[in-house]
């Protein structure tokens, strides 16, 4: 009898033995391995670079910098080193008169133009615009145009007649005032013309800077 109760001990001994050891395998399967956790170093690894923080990369870039020049170095026109007139032997037609706008370089560095003018009808030199500013011409590509000291640069400028819109109410205009390229300055041409205070009416449009 003693001998049975023994072997019986011994059985349910080595059975719960058995039930955790399966248990603790199950257990080592279900934890999910350390290497599929995505870790703080592997984030900070895939952001971008400061390369990518939009500041040209390219030494051929003619990108414009924040210092006012080119990346080959070459300054941006400003108003200070140019001077303004225009050429209005261009001609005319359907009540528009096509001219051109040409700024020379009367610095002592050469410069760059580099896309649209901002051109106003005023009443003078220091006067207020008239109306609306002349609308951007696209038929023409924009390219960098560099002005060597005494060279000049033109955009094509079309002023449509002001008696053309009956809607217009009409004021007199001493000249346009033209903005270079990126600059904040600007420079006037005495040009008499008749404007329209509307602002929802275009007497204006230009092209963008071609080389003289």
């Amino acid at each position: 009898m003693t001998n049975m109760r023994v072997k019986n001990g011994l059985l349910l001994t080595m059975a719960a033995a058995s039930v955790f050891l399966l248990s603790g395998c199950f257990q080592s399967q279900a934890q999910p391995s350390g290497s599929a956790v995505p870790s703080d170093t592997a984030s900070a690894s895939s952001s971008p670079s400061a390369s990518a923080s939009g500041t040209p990369t390219s030494s051929g870039s003619s990108t414009p910098t924040s210092t006012g020049t080119t990346a080959s170095g070459v300054a941006l026109c400003k108003a200070g080193s140019l001077t303004a007139s225009v050429d209005s032997t261009g001609g005319g037609a359907a009540g528009s008169v096509y001219m051109k706008l040409i700024l020379t370089n009367s610095g002592t560095e050469p410069c760059v133009l580099n896309g649209f003018p901002g051109v106003s009808l005023t009443s003078g030199p220091t006067g207020d615009p008239i109306g609306a500013a002349a609308a951007r011409d696209d038929s023409q590509p924009v390219t960098q145009v560099v002005l060597a000291p005494g060279k000049a640069g033109f955009a094509q400028l079309r002023y449509t007649q002001a008696g053309n819109y009956p809607e217009c109410t009409q004021a007199p205009a001493a000249g346009f005032r033209v903005y270079p390229p990126e600059d904040t300055a600007s420079l006037f041409i005495p040009q008499q013309r008749t404007a329209c205070s509307n602002t929802n009416i275009n007497l204006l449009s230009v092209q963008a800077f071609q080389a003289g």
